[in-house]
């Protein structure tokens, strides 16, 4: 009798670890599929320009050389590139963690008129595609006088719509009572957001800095009409003239994948410093 009744479990026992293999091996496809771009990219860079151009898929160098590095450090401008991109990226980065809290918490707790109109602008921003701004962008700089500056690099990146919009909605779930202790105690608006409530949004607020350093680091668009100095240049705007041919002749495939390989190497070492620390809405929520 017990037989009879095992055997239709161990049946589903056995579908339940079949399904479960079948979506394993989809997904270790699919990763393959992802990063197999990567690796590609990674091995052309130690190859010969000769063996990059004959076997551009295969992930083992035949003759291994780290020429294509030293080209693109010692005999070009990438070192200038890396340097105006990283001093962008911190000030921006630094810049949207502040003032995205602030507008972030104004619209979370502060009571004036036109806050739903600020906060239905700020959904409307959201919705416009970033190239239709770019020369709207242009004119204001060029009109400002901060074209071809650093200035111009960095002030129009220092606030981001989804930035406020993340802050906001986090706020929105700490408990008021948390803040009415602090205002007892005599603690004015802007001591409150400093002391007690940003404090609490840690959650919220790495995930604005890995957003605003992932994409003021890969930013274009903004840095092409903002600037047209070769001292100002940044690393995606250098590496998209290097990747069309503009700054080499022939194909120069590992110098190119070089510079594409060295590129991802910070955003990649901030992603894996801060994955674990990545916004849970779950975080802020404390009990009443």
């Amino acid at each position: 009798m017990s037989a009879v009744i095992d055997r239709p479990g161990r049946r589903r026992g056995l579908r339940t670890r079949f399904g479960g293999g079948v979506v394993y091996l989809l997904l270790a496809a699919l990763a393959v599929i992802y990063i197999f771009p990567f690796l590609i990219d990674v091995a052309t860079s130690f190859k010969t320009e000769a063996e990059a151009a004959s076997s551009p898929l295969s992930l083992i160098p035949q003759n291994w050389t780290t020429a294509a590095y030293e080209r693109l450090f010692l005999h070009s401008d990438f070192p200038v590139w890396f340097r105006n991109t990283a001093v962008v990226t911190v000030f921006v980065t630094a810049g949207r963690v502040f003032f995205d809290s602030l507008a972030g918490y104004a619209l979370a707790r502060l009571r004036f008129r036109g806050r739903g109109v600020v906060f239905g602008a700020l959904i409307a921003v959201m919705a416009v595609p970033n190239v239709v701004l770019l020369i709207p962008k242009f004119l204001v700089i060029n009109q400002l006088g901060i074209f071809d500056s650093y200035v111009g690099l960095i002030v129009p990146l220092l606030v981001d719509a989804a930035g406020v919009f993340i802050m906001k909605n986090f706020f929105e779930s700490i408990p008021v009572s948390v803040e009415e202790q602090a205002r007892i105690d005599g603690a004015g608006t802007f001591r409150v957001f400093w002391s007690v409530v940003l404090p609490m949004a840690r959650p919220a607020l790495v995930t604005i800095i890995i957003l605003s350093f992932q994409g003021s680091w890969n930013e274009l668009a903004h840095f092409i009409v903002a600037a047209q100095d070769p001292q100002l240049t940044t690393l995606t705007k250098g590496v998209a003239q290097l990747a069309s041919g503009q700054l080499s002749q022939g194909s120069q495939y590992p110098i190119k994948l070089a510079a594409g390989a060295i590129m991802t190497i910070p955003v990649a070492i901030m992603f894996f410093i801060f994955q674990r620390r990545i916004m849970n809405s779950s975080s802020g929520a404390v009990k009443e």
